[in-house]
């Protein structure tokens, strides 16, 4: 019996891992580093018709290059915090001192996928790694640092948390929902406590939270090597939405930011050479 084998008209979409890192007293894998996805990440990308790859950190001869080779797409999930050291900051608090080790190895990703036309989607953590990786900065905790209500992170309903978001007009968000040219306003959930404070680098922003206008959503204007990348970024969790038994009225379909980000990874794997 001969073993079936994915197509590649599928395509590859690599997936940032989450850091698990080595802990002695761990009762599994004592001492061990794991690098793991939250298997609704996962189960979003393929409902699109996509084959998700887990990319390591790169060791040995294999070079974040040659991972990043393999597949026609970058996702970015979510997890923990990022280190306020990369953008010029010290932790207010411990607990925020974040991850530098996975925040490096992301940010290298990004400046790959962004110097070979790789099309990026940031979730959550990942948006705000797109904004630092490109000089911008974060609020290290949204309730204490911005002018806000405390509706960003709910921990006991945690995705079951939303907010309203404010479309701005004529964006990619707008078009991809059919929002009319002077924007819209949709639903979201919202499990995050850090946010996008200073823009970076070629940013535009797509959304913002309402009321307190928080950044919700990002999109990369700029150009690399003559080229205009596709990267976006978004603060809520579309793979999270996905399924809901009872979705919230007025809540953004994470179909068609999926479907969006596919378009732009197909059209571009066309584009390049075999």
């Amino acid at each position: 019996m001969t073993a079936m084998t994915p197509s590649r008209s599928h395509p590859r979409i690599g997936v940032s891992a989450c850091i698990m890192h080595a802990d002695p007293t761990r009762a599994f894998f004592k001492g061990k580093t794991l690098l793991y996805a939250e298997e609704s990440m996962l189960a979003w990308i393929m409902s699109g018709g996509a084959i998700p790859m887990l990319l390591p950190r790169a060791s040995g001869a294999i070079s974040a290059r040659d991972l990043l080779e393999l597949v026609d797409g970058l996702i970015l999930q979510g997890g923990v915090d990022m280190s306020p050291l990369h953008y010029g900051e010290e932790p207010v608090r411990s607990e925020w001192a974040g991850d530098p080790a996975r925040d490096a190895y992301e940010m290298e990703l990004i400046r790959l996928a962004l110097e070979t036309d790789k099309p990026l989607l940031g979730v959550c953590r990942g948006a705000q790694v797109l904004n630092v990786a490109l000089g911008g900065s974060l609020y290290q905790d949204i309730a204490t640092q911005h002018e806000s209500q405390p509706l960003h992170r709910d921990w006991e309903m945690y995705d079951r948390h939303g907010h309203d978001v404010v479309v701005e007009a004529g964006s990619r968000l707008a078009r991809w929902y059919g929002f009319p040219e002077t924007g819209g306003r949709a639903r979201t959930n919202s499990v995050h406590h850090q946010g996008l404070k200073r823009l970076g680098r070629g940013l535009v922003v797509e959304a913002r939270s309402a009321p307190d206008g928080v950044i919700e959503a990002v999109t990369f204007d700029g150009c690399v090597n003559g080229r205009t990348p596709f990267a976006y970024g978004v603060q809520w969790h579309p793979e999270f939405m996905r399924g809901e038994a009872d979705p919230a009225p007025g809540a953004l379909d994470p179909a068609r930011l999926l479907s969006a980000f596919l378009t732009e990874v197909h059209s571009r794997k066309r584009e390049s050479p075999p």
